[in-house]
């Protein structure tokens, strides 16, 4: 068998990252990742993920693919509506209350913890730059969320998202009102909207 070849057709259909399990499904063992991975034909991202050499990592991506309980949220989904322009030096995630991401996704993103009924208001599916689907909050239930938490996310940010999604004419205030409403942040989201709108 011709492990790169299999494997170099494993990473393009995965978003460029190859996944131990992925691997051993098409009978690469690990002990022949960890070979190749000291051979350096292949570079070792995060546990039980792996891309080619020369490949450049979609972070976003690969944070994505290690727990089905996290949603980008906050200045990471601020960042992939392109409401920010700057990539967030810690990329944030949302975990359902009670749920405990791995300790290498908390070494590596700042975590908001929601109530269960209420994780996956707004999940919807963005695009990494690389072009990768990742799950994230639609535009309206990222503005609650940076409302909710305008302290930890900084004023500079906070304000800059409000201003940007009053002047964009995609914005949807019926869901952003309903969102409020059960995200308990109607009445501040009122106070800023009258002001910028």
């Amino acid at each position: 068998m011709d492990f790169m070849r299999e494997l170099t057709v494993i990473a393009k259909l995965n978003g460029g990252i190859i996944e131990t399990k992925i691997a051993e499904q098409h009978g690469i063992s690990r002990a022949m990742l960890s070979k190749l991975y000291k051979e350096a034909k292949i570079r070792r991202i995060a546990k039980g993920q792996y891309i080619l050499p020369d490949d450049i990592q979609d972070e976003l991506f690969s944070i994505s693919r290690r727990s089905a309980k996290i949603i980008f949220s906050h200045e990471t989904a601020l960042f992939l509506h392109g409401i920010s322009d700057r990539t967030p030096f810690e990329h944030t995630v949302t975990a359902p209350s009670g749920c405990t991401p791995s300790a290498e996704i908390k070494s590596e993103c700042k975590i908001y913890y929601i109530k269960l009924e209420l994780f996956e208001l707004g999940k919807t599916m963005l695009q990494t730059p690389s072009g990768n689907p990742v799950p994230a909050y639609d535009l309206e239930r990222t503005i609650c969320d940076v409302i909710r938490s305008r302290n930890r996310v900084g004023t500079e940010t906070f304000l800059n998202a409000l201003k940007e999604y009053a002047a964009d004419p995609k914005k949807n205030l019926n869901k952003l009102n309903t969102y409020a409403k059960r995200l308990r942040v109607a009445k501040i989201l009122r106070q800023y909207l009258e002001v910028l709108l």
